[in-house]
């Protein structure tokens, strides 16, 4: 029988705060009950707000609390050969596509085009879909923007990645293990139509989050994939990811959040309270983990 793999994924770019605990606590609880392994993987491919200084924090707070993992992290900003490569195979089937525009030139024609009385989806984090103009580019012309130096993203064709994954006659589904109150559970269709053309490298050739992170649990033998319910939509992408490149399926759990007092989930760009802050302040690790819940 296969060992259960676990892992823990933080982003070295702010300071770990308490539903960054009770995740990795979560999942340390969840590999012990069935004599599984953690893994600790470092997403850090956001080469401006990932520093050493926020990685050095980060490790000392999981430290502090008492996440024991199996051997060395897996870090991705040390691994773009290997999204590299999928991405290349992505490219190989005529699935993903130079995206001149910026974030912001992207939202203007959105805009323009709403003004106009079109309608235009979101994703399912309140994003407009990506215009997709550049997919009618001809070779050529991708070539010539491509040489001279206009910056570009890369994007899947959701369109043909969908007749690719063979959704036209059959659908993609993941197992869910939900925990909490509202946790689903059993088999759950994916819709990864919902995230239109999503990003697959940002503007500086970094592998964006969904492609290094179907990678890297293919890579770490993932088996289960515990983490936030704000995640869940998320797994639609990443199934129809793993389906293109023949990558296997983890087990599914996503789990309730850690809330602040106004019922938004906890953020570091709003400099929620930190586990070093609690840590200052006197508290425990087994203060840490009766404030999850745990």
């Amino acid at each position: 029988m296969t060992q259960a793999v676990f892992r823990f994924a933080p982003s070295p770019n702010g300071r770990l705060h308490l539903g960054h605990a009770y995740s990795a606590l979560l999942n340390q609880q969840l590999a012990r009950e069935i004599g599984g392994t953690l893994l600790l993987r470092i997403e850090d491919t956001d080469r401006v707000r990932c520093t050493p200084v926020l990685e050095a924090h980060m490790l000392e707070d999981l430290h502090w609390l008492g996440i024991e993992w199996d051997g060395e992290p897996r870090r991705q900003s040390e691994h773009s050969a290997d999204y590299d490569e999928a991405l290349g195979r992505l490219e190989a089937m005529g699935l993903a596509y130079p995206a001149f525009l910026s974030r912001g030139e992207a939202k203007r024609l959105v805009e323009q085009k709403s003004a106009e009385g079109h309608s235009w989806p979101c994703d399912p984090d309140g994003v407009p879909h990506y215009p997709g103009e550049e997919r009618s580019f001809s070779a050529e012309e991708r070539t010539r923007r491509i040489a001279s130096g206009d910056p570009f993203a890369m994007r899947l064709d959701m369109e043909r990645a969908l007749s690719a994954s063979g959704m036209a006659s059959r659908q993609l589904c993941w197992q869910e293990e939900g925990s909490g109150p509202d946790g689903e559970q059993g088999e759950v269709i994916a819709d990864p139509a919902v995230w239109g053309d999503f990003m697959l490298t940002g503007r500086d050739r970094s592998a964006a989050y969904h492609l290094a992170c179907v990678v890297d649990d293919a890579i770490q033998g993932i088996t289960h994939v515990v983490r936030g319910r704000d995640l869940f939509h998320a797994t639609s992408a990443h199934r129809l990811l793993q389906q293109l490149l023949e990558l296997p399926v983890p087990l599914y759990c996503h789990h309730d959040l850690i809330l602040d007092s106004d019922g938004r989930k906890l953020s570091k760009s709003r400099a929620d309270t930190s586990l070093g802050e609690l840590r200052a302040a006197g508290a425990t690790p087994q203060d840490i983990a009766r404030m999850v819940g745990l």
